[in-house]
């Protein structure tokens, strides 16, 4: 990947910048072809979304003037290789009425800050946690 930093121009980066492109496994978007998926030499890992690209799509947004696109971007970048269920669990658990208490939220941002490395995502949940009791967003008890 060049130093220079990415612009608007850039955009999209699949067209303007192919040669930054590339796969979770090193391949590059020459090598992603229909013969290539049914031999086998491309799988379902060449096909998904790799954290260097969703950083790299944040770089344009910010260049595009857009900062909260970029911070979506980056907090993506930082999801993708956090299991399924581990997102699922922490979704549910940012739906209002859902969680129990401010802990259960200070818990997930925990763990995906320390076991996933997930520091602007879990930043993001803990912000939430601290809406979520000035708003009376935990479960109720009856």
């Amino acid at each position: 990947m060049s130093d220079k930093p990415l612009s608007v121009a850039d955009y999209p980066l699949a067209e303007r910048r192919p040669d930054i492109v590339e796969t979770k496994t090193g391949r590059t978007l020459d090598d992603i072809s229909l013969d290539a998926v049914l031999t086998d030499k491309v799988g379902l890992e060449d096909l998904r979304i790799t954290g260097r690209a969703l950083r790299q799509q944040a770089e344009v947004a910010k260049a595009a003037g857009r900062p909260t696109l970029a911070a979506n971007f980056e907090r993506g970048a930082e999801l993708v290789d956090v299991p399924q269920d581990v997102i699922m669990r922490t979704y549910e658990l940012l739906r209002p009425g859902r969680a129990g208490s401010k802990d259960e939220l200070l818990a997930a941002a925990k763990e995906l800050r320390e076991v996933y490395g997930a520091n602007g995502v879990a930043a993001f949940i803990e912000e939430a946690a601290d809406v979520y009791e000035r708003r009376s967003l935990y479960k109720k008890r009856y």
